[in-house]
């Protein structure tokens, strides 16, 4: 039965290609697609008009968003953009090499994202187990996923490889950034209750487990929470785009099926990794928590905050100086005059 989905979803795929190739272009009269215009930068721009509804919300709220509001937005814009010329020349050229750099660079940039930017503590060589966590979970879900349910031929058809990466990156970066969260943040609040487990004799993965167990149900709960709604209050954004893009609904139900379990299993699979990871360098050999190894974004900010305000002071003192010996030296010339 999975061969039979598998072979239909792949049999849409290319017909999708086809489809785009010809009947967009004004090629395909027989094909089924219904009418569609092309969209152009005034529809983008009719459409961003909505986002003034965020930026009165926090106006008139004081939510002070008004600055991560434009700044969101303009990444949307230009990532996106960005990202269309990117795939244009790997689709056309269908070479395993830019798949797999594409690939890789996308993965870099999601641990890139989870360690800098969305993490509100940081632990020792987190970068380098955050991306191992990642590269191995989305790697292993996107083999399995495209060569054997989905059936692509070859594995890694950028048509269907790409997208499906992305979606399990973006979903796996939220799970491990919730995860590690969780973790550092409960080593850090539960700092006294953890350290007395360990006086009483405990290991380190007895008094790490309840925080464990936390931060991986925490991280898992809105993909579960996710996979419970769609189809009964959400259309998910593959289904509504393959159905946009005019392929049969069963496919794209099948498809959105396939893609939800994949994403559910590589959320789990880079959370479990990047927590279990994360625990055993917080906790030493011999049993004690290294708050040492926790770095918090605010200290960091504190840190660049207290060094430009020196940088500045000493700017301004340097000018002072300045300008007072160019007064003495005025004064000096007067009373040489």
């Amino acid at each position: 039965m999975i061969n039979d989905v598998g072979n239909e979803i792949f049999s849409h795929f290319a017909f999708m290609s086809v489809h785009f190739k010809a009947g967009w272009l004004g090629q395909g009269s027989n094909c089924t697609q219904p009418d569609q215009h092309e969209l152009g930068w005034s529809n983008v721009a009719i459409a961003s008009s909505l986002i003034v509804v965020n930026g009165v919300v926090s106006v008139l709220f004081g939510l002070g968003l008004e600055k991560t509001l434009i700044i969101s937005a303009t990444r949307c814009l230009v990532q996106l953009t960005i990202m269309g010329y990117v795939l244009k020349p790997v689709f056309e050229h269908n070479d395993p090499l830019f798949v797999f750099a594409l690939a890789l660079t996308l993965i870099l940039i999601s641990t890139v994202e989870i360690v800098y930017n969305k993490s509100k503590h940081r632990h020792d060589y987190m970068f380098a187990t955050v991306l191992a966590a990642m590269l191995f979970s989305v790697t292993l879900t996107s083999f399995i996923g495209n060569a054997f349910a989905i059936q692509a031929d070859p594995w890694w058809l950028p048509r269907t490889y790409i997208p499906t990466l992305g979606m399990l990156l973006g979903n796996s970066m939220s799970g491990m950034a919730l995860g590690l969260s969780s973790v550092l943040g409960q080593a850090a609040d539960n700092k006294d209750r953890i350290e007395l487990y360990l006086s009483f004799g405990a290991s380190r993965w007895e008094a790490a487990r309840p925080v464990c167990a936390e931060a991986i149900k925490t991280a898992l709960l809105p993909v579960l929470n996710n996979m419970s709604v769609m189809g009964l209050i959400s259309i998910p954004g593959m289904m509504t785009g393959q159905i946009l893009g005019g392929a049969k609904i069963a496919d794209a139900v099948r498809y959105q099926q396939i893609i939800m379990f994949m994403i559910s299993a590589s959320c789990a699979i880079a959370t479990v990794m990047a927590v279990l990871s994360c625990v055993f360098i917080i906790f030493d050999d011999h049993s004690r928590l290294r708050m040492d190894r926790i770095l918090k974004d605010a200290k960091k900010r504190k840190t660049a905050t207290r060094f430009w305000t020196n940088v500045m002071k000493r700017f301004k003192g340097r000018n002072q100086v300045d300008h007072a010996n160019g007064q003495n030296g005025s004064e000096a010339e007067a009373l040489l005059r």
